[in-house]
């Protein structure tokens, strides 16, 4: 017999560490979509509790002081994985000395650097606390609120706080059903990899269910009873492949969440991609690429802009090239002035001054550009269907709207020699007055899912002793090819190196992001406003849709290729 909505109480959260730009989209949209059917739904975003936001900072500062600055690279962003791989050792080590070891060892096959005894321990006693703090918490929060359903999403970074939250909430409350869903079933934990079944052998007897993929219909399903309580992982093969239209999904709800933690708001254009990179999961995972109504989406947008007071949004899609022009056109013709931050790829139209002052003029307020490499060679390994001309003219025709322009690169891609790196640092230092950002992210092998993955499978090989397994749960991989890791490590080092010398930032606070939006006022005209004037939500600004052409527009490299959307 099905249970009524009104005698279920489902507790949906996310726990650290995950980005905090965004509200979480995904408790929140399930949120939206169950309630509508009756039942009581909480959310509660665990990434930004102050305590927990206090821990990160704090683990970053032990870590900062004892890798020298010329081995830090970019330090942030390598050390969440060396933050998630002790996570996860904190909480299943029985010998302290193999576990010292171990987190030694993570903490030199990313920055390449020997730390010392006493980092460990003070990150170690710094781990315990962070555990009592949450635990505690947590558990007063489900004391207080008495869910039959306590339900997380996992991405790598944080599944193992979620693990270890759910394994103390089975000890104390053995009558509330976990469940859990999200990105990591893309990535790291995909269904076809080694760590997945690591995940279910592991958390068995404490997460009762797993959703892989889009949840809102199979949620549902299970609240009615309408799946097998016996079985443990659940898919679309469950409810016979369907997924939730555009049409069919409303705002998130964000209704237990405090928002004036979070620069931005978030929306949706479209899904999946309709390219194929090389060490991209976005393709396999998603599968055909799908746009949403463009008058809906700034319908939408518009709504959340009067409820919530942003005006500032981070669009979630893996590209929106594809419907940039009809979002931009959509947006003029409101009277609403909305800002969007998006993933970009580098193409024609993109290298047109009269495109990117229109999707000035419609709020487009920053891309986040997959430029990748400076080398043809390794853009064509890639797939990437660009070449280093285009980036260029990319590069400097949404610079000239004022656009900022954060690029992203991939180091240490296969393949990837000392000539195709050098390659990458030229254009760069070429472009460096039209680019606001500098990232580079270290070529990251996945066991499955990577637009190349079957080319590299015969290479892979374990990171870690397996001596540390017990420690760890799940694998991690690394390929036994050129350039290998210490190298690509080596390369991402004197790739900040290079960008510090060229002035290029790579913010991460606040106040980071104050100075770099102060040098992109100074480099360009028609600059965006900075993130800082969208913290006062009494204040409109509207400035986007007065935007036109400066003086510089003869300098700019037009490029007439072949690749169009």
């Amino acid at each position: 017999m099905k249970k009524e909505p009104k005698n279920t109480k489902i507790f949906l959260t996310i726990f650290p560490y995950w980005d905090p730009m965004i509200p979480p989209m995904g408790i929140t949209s399930l949120k939206q979509y169950i309630q509508q059917y009756g039942y009581n739904v909480i959310t509660e975003d665990l990434i930004v509790k102050k305590e927990c936001l206090d821990f990160y900072t704090e683990y970053f500062r032990i870590l900062g002081r004892h890798i020298p600055y010329e081995k830090q690279g970019n330090f942030r962003n390598i050390g969440h994985d060396v933050l998630q791989n002790q996570l996860m050792a904190h909480v299943n080590y029985k010998n302290k000395k193999d576990y010292i070891d171990l987190t030694i060892d993570v903490v030199y096959k990313h920055y390449y650097h020997k730390v010392d005894e006493n980092c460990i321990n003070e990150l170690i006693e710094l781990l315990d606390s962070f555990y009592d703090m949450l635990q505690v918490y947590f558990l007063k929060r489900v004391e207080e609120e008495k869910p039959d359903i306590i339900g997380c999403t996992l991405y790598k970074c944080t599944t193992p706080v979620s693990l270890y939250m759910f394994k103390k909430v089975r000890e104390k409350f053995p009558h509330i059903k976990l469940i859990a869903g999200g990105g990591t079933f893309n990535e790291s934990h995909s269904p076809d990899s080694p760590s997945f079944d690591s995940l279910l052998s592991y958390s068995e007897g404490f997460v009762d269910h797993y959703f892989l993929g889009q949840g809102e219909i199979l949620l549902l399903k299970y609240l009615r009873n309408d799946l097998d309580e016996n079985q443990r992982v659940y898919s679309r093969e469950d409810i016979g492949g369907r997924i939730l239209g555009f049409e069919e999904q409303k705002n998130p709800d964000f209704s237990n969440l405090n928002l004036d933690v979070y620069p931005c708001m978030s929306a949706t254009s479209s899904a999946s991609c309709i390219y194929n990179c090389s060490f991209c999961v976005s393709k396999k995972v998603n599968g055909d690429y799908r746009k949403k109504d463009p008058k809906l989406v700034v319908e939408e947008m518009i709504d959340l802009y009067k409820l919530h007071g942003h005006q500032l949004f981070f669009m979630t899609d893996s590209l929106i090239n594809p419907v940039i022009n009809d979002l931009a056109k959509e947006f003029i013709k409101s009277d609403v002035a909305l800002y969007y931050d998006a993933y970009f790829k580098v193409d024609d139209p993109s290298a047109d001054i009269n495109n990117t002052l229109l999707w000035r003029r419609g709020g487009l307020y920053r891309v986040r550009l997959g430029a990748e490499s400076g080398s043809q060679k390794i853009l064509d390994e890639m797939n990437k269907l660009i070449t280093p001309d285009q980036i260029r003219a990319t590069v400097k025709s949404l610079a000239y709207a004022g656009i900022k322009v954060t690029t992203y690169w991939v180091i240490g891609h296969p393949g990837e020699t000392e000539e195709d790196f050098q390659a990458t640092l030229d254009l760069i230092e070429e472009l460096k007055n039209d680019i606001f950002q500098a990232e580079c992210n270290y070529f990251l092998y996945h066991y499955s899912k990577q637009g190349s993955d079957h080319e590299w499978a015969k290479d892979r090989m374990p990171l870690y002793d397996q001596k540390y397994d017990d420690m760890l749960i799940f694998k991690h991989w690394t390929l036994d090819r050129s350039p290998l890791r210490e190298e690509t490590f080596n390369r991402v080092h004197r790739f900040e190196a290079h960008c510090r010398k060229l002035g290029i930032p790579n913010p991460y606070s606040l106040n980071d992001y104050y100075y770099a939006d102060k040098r992109w006022e100074e480099l360009h005209k028609n600059a965006v406003p900075s993130m800082v004037a969208f913290k006062d939500y009494k204040t409109v600004i509207n400035e986007c849709k007065n935007i036109g052409q400066v003086d510089y527009a003869e300098n700019l490299i037009q490029y007439d290729g072949d690749f169009e959307f």
